[in-house]
């Protein structure tokens, strides 16, 4: 693939298309929703997207319905890295992470408890007696890409989607109507679904650490759907702000939310029940922030998740905003390099 054009600016914008892909029982079609989601991509006009929610499809899950949404445009010639399933090595059928790079990846690797390990619980309310723990798993894997900039800096990509906090799966916690049996019940799902998404922002953490460990300078942006705002413990936990370590030495190991740079009023991806949340987020190292020049959120056309579903069954909406911010491309070096 030719080398990715020089430019003085850099894009990078994260989007939940929503069960993109997904056979839906209300008769709307990949081709309707195409024809939605398209010129929400194009306007992104994004270098790197992050993606979340991207169904397969067929028995060898291949991500069809994303290549017929980026057919004919400029994100069809990125480079591509898509989480996969960790028994089987291929696109999972539901939920996919996928990063689309018009710069080169030097490398890209999916992270699934390689940092964290799973942690045992016995559950209070199946077992009184506390017998047989069993492993709290996440529900999903994080993606990372590392990506070579025109002026030949690395810029360390995440893409993630946290788990929403609803109540995790507990056997025999329900009936066969949907409700929960118990209040003690959901509020086990409840916690476990804490533990997981608090469990993949610890990994994510981790990584960052990690990758500060090698660069102090390093080039980050943690990308994705947080389902968290930036007061909750998912973002907090990534952030790292110096007040919660009391630490003033660790200010440089903090991360920026980008969409600070907008009004109140303009900063919010999702609606749910009339309420506008921000919950799809670019987080980004000092070093990072340093080179922002924009944020957008294209939440003008936003449906409220609750409602709108509801009153228009099957909608070919995503009732998620995109998110893109706009950092200066190529930065030279005055000491005679790059």
């Amino acid at each position: 693939m030719a080398a990715a054009e020089q430019s003085d600016s850099l894009r990078i914008a994260t989007f939940n298309v929503e069960n993109l892909g997904a056979i839906g029982d209300h008769g709307v079609t990949i081709e309707e929703r195409i024809r939605l989601l398209r010129p929400q991509l194009l306007r992104l006009r994004a270098d790197i997207l992050c993606l979340q929610e991207v169904d397969s499809q067929s028995d060898g899950r291949k991500l069809k319905a994303l290549d017929a949404l980026l057919a004919d445009t400029p994100y069809a010639r990125f480079h591509r890295a898509v989480s996969l399933s960790r028994s089987k090595g291929i696109p999972r059928d539901k939920h996919n992470l996928v990063i689309l790079s018009r710069y080169p990846l030097v490398e890209h690797r999916q992270i699934h408890h390689d940092l964290v390990a799973p942690p045992f619980f016995s559950s209070a309310v199946r077992d009184p007696d506390r017998g047989e723990p069993t492993l709290i798993e996440w529900d999903r894997p994080i993606l990372y890409a590392a990506v070579r900039l025109d002026d030949d800096r690395i810029l360390h990509i995440v893409n993630l989607h946290l788990r929403a906090p609803r109540a995790a799966f507990v056997p025999e916690g329900k009936e066969k109507g949907g409700a929960w049996r118990t209040m003690s019940g959901w509020a086990e799902g409840f916690f476990l679904a804490a533990v997981k998404r608090a469990g993949q922002a610890l990994e994510v953490r981790l990584l960052l650490d990690r990758i500060m460990d090698d660069d102090a300078e390093a080039l980050i942006a943690v990308c994705g759907d947080f389902n968290a705002d930036t007061h909750e413990v998912p973002v907090r936990t990534i952030r790292g702000d110096e007040e919660d370590a009391g630490n003033p030495h660790l200010a440089m190991r903090t991360l920026v939310p980008v969409e600070r740079g907008l009004a109140d009023s303009r900063r919010f991806s999702v609606v749910h029940h009339g309420r506008p949340q921000m919950l799809d987020h670019i987080l980004v190292s000092r070093p990072m922030l340093g080179r922002l020049r924009a944020v957008e959120i294209h939440n003008e056309a936003l449906g409220d998740e609750l409602i709108t579903s509801r009153a228009v069954r099957g909608s070919p909406e995503s009732f998620h905003a995109p998110v893109v911010a706009e950092f200066v491309g190529r930065v030279e070096n005055h000491d005679g390099g790059s």
